[in-house]
């Protein structure tokens, strides 16, 4: 069997069959089909089941490029073919315009992949203060400070503040040297990582010797009242009850605040109430907060995370 995709541009097939027509030979081989292109036409052969899984993956592609969603990555490709290798999955989401938040230095779209992503990026958008709470890998952290780069640049807010909790992740690091700013970054690398993802090096310095960003501990945070700013509380299941209560009375005028976090990696002593737990049942019915619910399939790292995810949520379930 075969079916015909037609393609708009010259363009479009590139970027689709991307360099050395790597992603098409990707596609080939976990589907088991041939894909091949006649000047404005893809035809694509092979079982009729496998070909509807080759182009439903092709047709998300090619809606993601017409929406203006840039450069095909090798690491999206990968976990989409893991996706739609098991046929097209309810939690995946057609790309739209208006859902796009930020582009990268690669010159990549930023935006929502699942619908799991797509409601916390509507969220973001429409509440002042959302939870993100969910597994690795489903995008909280890294949607949360594409949100917060866009507001900047509109000029929504005057500035960005990141933070987490300044805890250590079931090991000892022992005593660290330098000054304060030297102690502390270990436990904020991963923004400052998402950080440098997302804009050039020598803005975000500009940036971060200005206040315009503020990269800090969340005990940092306290007696501070947090005005034009957007918020993002990073690993907020290593927060306390107390440390919660602290940081979400800190917001102040025209701010918005976003805390992300994942209830199975809790690094707190045993035995201490995780502040992120306690506050579901506290500011459930308070109108203006948000809270999302990511799961397995919002993951859009590595296709083994998912199953590790799975994993662990069934050996959990049955003890």
């Amino acid at each position: 069997m075969e079916k015909t995709i037609k393609l708009n541009t010259h363009e479009e097939a590139q970027a689709l069959f991307g360099s050395h027509d790597e992603h098409i030979k990707s596609i080939e081989k976990e589907f088991k089909v041939k894909i091949t292109l006649r000047g404005e036409h893809l035809k694509i052969t092979g079982m009729a089941t496998n070909i509807k899984k080759a182009s439903g993956l092709i047709e998300y592609l090619l809606v993601s490029l017409r929406s203006g969603g840039g450069a095909i990555g090798r690491q999206d490709l990968f976990c989409l073919v893991e996706n739609f290798s098991k046929g097209r999955p309810s939690g995946i989401e057609a790309p739209s315009q208006e859902l796009r938040v930020t582009r990268a230095l690669n010159q990549k779209t930023v935006g929502p992949k699942t619908k799991g992503q797509r409601e916390y990026v509507e969220a973001i958008k429409n509440y002042d203060i959302v939870f993100g709470i969910g597994p690795a890998g489903t995008g909280k952290t890294y949607l949360a400070m594409a949100c917060a780069v866009e507001a900047l640049k509109k000029q929504e807010v005057r500035r960005i503040i990141l933070t987490r909790p300044a805890i250590e992740a079931g090991e000892s690091l022992g005593f660290l040297p330098g000054d304060i700013y030297e102690k502390i970054s270990p436990y904020l690398r991963p923004l400052y990582d998402a950080l440098y993802d997302m804009m050039d090096a020598e803005r975000i310095e500009k940036y971060l010797e200005t206040g315009i960003i503020e990269v800090a501990p969340l005990a940092y945070m306290r007696g501070r009242t947090l005005n034009d700013a957007f918020i993002v509380l990073d690993e907020a299941q290593n927060a306390t009850r107390e440390q919660m209560k602290m940081f979400l009375t800190r917001l102040g005028f025209d701010s918005k605040a976003v805390i992300t976090g994942d209830m199975t990696q809790s690094d707190l002593p045993e035995g201490k109430p995780i502040g992120l737990l306690q506050s579901q049942e506290i500011l459930k019915d308070i109108d203006g907060i948000k809270f999302i619910y990511f799961t397995g399939q919002d993951v859009v790292r590595h296709a083994l995370v998912q199953r590790i995810i799975e994993a662990y949520d069934k050996a959990t379930r049955g003890r």
